[in-house]
């Protein structure tokens, strides 16, 4: 098949904004994931062979650039492609255009094939050896290491809620998104709006778990560690780094 960018056209709908009219930021996530599962089962990659082979596709990194989000009622325009590929994860970039045509939101995400039996990652030239590339970055990124909270300089707790949970059965990919843009002093968050964000994944997070976000300020970043705090396994699920600026 000739591979071309996937393209959709969205409505940004009245549910889908904050306080301040623009798009919530677990919608934009969300969007991307449907994005990505819709362009992937067009490739023929999706949930029937996965099943068939075994494998399921694990997100493991973002990186999202934001100019503004998209307001109320606004037409939008969305892309997504496969950018690149590496021995056992492959690269999806996104853009998003505003009404006007001018991009306003750029993203890359890496994604690693997952062995069901093994629980290990699958080289993508075995399982995929015609998955075809549109060589153009979105967002030129490596994906680099998130450093370690060093200073708490704020803490927020709450449980896993029903609602957090995917068809997988763990705390879904977009949400973590939403913790760690949550995990700051109110005041400061009525006021800020994110520039850029960049998640890595490491564990999986399940229905009712304690979760603890430790959040350090530097000046306009924060850097975030999302930990379940409950009993003798407590695991690091997310580290996130967000990038502030003036609404």
């Amino acid at each position: 098949m000739d591979i071309v960018k996937f393209t959709k056209d969205y409505i940004v709908r009245s549910y889908e904004c904050d306080r301040n009219n623009r798009m919530r930021i677990i919608t934009l996530m969300n969007i991307f994931q449907d994005m990505a599962y819709a362009d992937v089962t067009r490739m023929g990659f999706g949930v029937r062979f996965c099943l068939k082979n075994k494998v399921t596709w694990v997100g493991s990194n973002y990186a999202i650039e934001i100019d503004r989000l998209p307001k109320m009622d606004e037409n939008i325009r969305i892309q997504t492609w496969p950018s690149a590929e590496k021995k056992v994860s492959v690269i999806r970039d996104f853009e998003v255009f505003g009404e006007d045509g001018k991009s306003i939101i750029r993203a890359s995400s890496q994604w690693v094939m997952i062995d069901f039996a093994r629980h290990r990652p699958v080289a993508i030239k075995e399982k995929l050896p015609e998955y075809e590339l549109i060589e153009n970055r979105a967002l030129n990124t490596d994906f680099p290491k998130i450093k370690d909270v060093k200073n708490i300089d704020y803490q927020a707790k709450f449980r896993v809620r029903y609602d957090d949970i995917d068809l997988n059965r763990h705390v879904n990919n977009a949400v973590y998104a939403l913790w760690a843009c949550e995990s700051v002093d109110s005041g400061f968050r009525l006021k800020h709006t994110p520039r850029y964000i960049e998640i890595a994944f490491k564990k999986e997070g399940y229905l009712g778990e304690k979760i603890m976000v430790n959040t350090q300020f530097d000046d306009m970043t924060t850097t975030h560690s999302i930990n379940t705090y409950d009993g003798n396994n407590n695991r690091e699920l997310a580290k996130a780094i967000v990038v502030w600026q003036e609404r």
